[in-house]
């Protein structure tokens, strides 16, 4: 059963508050989305409570502007999606809350999605008919990790970070260099400048789970390498050029080994790092058949939260209850796991 639905999408599990307008889980109407890189730049990092008093401020803002974008009115919205984790729990508070108001005051559903699974169908978005059986590759700065795709919401987590997300690691490495925030794409520049073959860091294995990942162990190698040093500019990039080499190996390599493993038909991509043009040459290197998300959707944003929210729905056949509570912390899916 085909449903034609227009969704209005909330995203606010950060420091991006968003809202977006899109029609039957594809067609993007409308994707605002207010940053507070301005807001935490300072502090080298997100602070929560200043993120959530941001959301506070803008989310009513965003809601408007994107009902103006998509030349939609509140009583053409068939159903509202909101991120109901993982992420900040203040801020998700906020989001959660506004989409049951707008629920109860439009009279139409509403749905609960999971943020980080909705990185993954935003790779799946501009597809007509996605292949399956997939393997959907989260990289961000809260999240790493590998899952068979069976369909949309039909997941199996089959490895995961033990410790730091790769997205962390590079923030992490950065502030060791110096580099101002927004830190990952100033490694990748500074990367671009140096020898990736000059410090030989490695990621760690983690025993007996083959396909999880490690960076904490990297990020050390790295500070006790320039510790007490004094780094020339060419030194940091260098050290920005063999860290990203390194880790980004690392997730190529475990990547292609859980799809073979799987006999997966293709790779999704979600997540902000996998805007890393390395990254991305690593798989073309290798011919691997591997999806991203158009450029404005790889960040976090409230199109990918509708889009996910349209296909739960159609799933599902029915919205949340107003006592739907956020998650911090929550497992991926909403269909069987393997």
């Amino acid at each position: 059963m085909i449903l034609k639905m227009l969704v209005l999408g909330i995203e606010s599990t950060c420091d991006e508050t968003a809202c977006a307008i899109v029609r039957d889980g594809k067609q993007v109407l409308a994707n605002r989305i207010s940053s507070q890189c301005d807001l935490h730049t300072v502090y080298g990092g997100v602070f929560p409570e200043l993120a959530c008093r941001r959301h506070i401020d803008m989310l009513i803002p965003v809601i408007h502007g994107a009902l103006q974008d998509a030349a939609v009115s509140p009583s053409d919205i068939d159903l509202i999606s909101v991120a109901k984790g993982p992420g900040l729990i203040g801020a998700l508070l906020i989001g959660l809350n506004a989409a049951k108001a707008l629920s109860f005051a439009w009279n139409v559903p509403f749905v609960g999605v999971n943020h980080v699974e909705a990185h993954l169908y935003a790779a799946m978005m501009p597809l007509e008919s996605p292949v399956f059986p997939a393997l959907g590759l989260v990289v961000s700065g809260g999240h790493t990790f590998l899952a068979k795709i069976k369909g949309i919401g039909d997941y199996g987590l089959i490895g995961t970070t033990q410790d730091d997300a790769v997205g962390e690691a590079f923030d992490k490495v950065a502030k060791l260099l110096g580099l101002p925030y927004p830190d990952g794409p100033e490694i990748e520049a500074l990367a671009k400048q140096g020898d990736p073959r000059r410090y030989p860091f490695k990621p760690g294995n983690v025993k007996n789970q083959p396909l999880d990942f490690s960076f904490s162990g990297i990020k050390t190698n790295v500070l006790y390498t320039i510790k007490g040093k004094t780094l020339t500019r060419q030194d940091k990039a260098d050290v920005a050029a063999s860290f990203q080499e390194a880790a980004l190996k690392d997730i190529v390599t475990k990547t292609i080994k859980a799809a073979n493993a799987f006999e997966c038909k293709a790779i999704y991509c979600g997540g902000g790092v996998c805007n890393n043009q390395r990254l991305r040459e690593m798989f073309e290197e290798l011919n691997c058949l591997v999806f991203y998300p158009e450029k404005h959707l790889t960040l976090d944003n409230a199109a990918m939260i509708a889009g996910l929210g349209y296909h739960r729905y159609l799933r599902e056949g029915q919205g949340d209850s107003l006592d739907l509570e956020p998650m911090t912390r929550i497992p991926l899916g909403y269909g069987s796991v393997l």
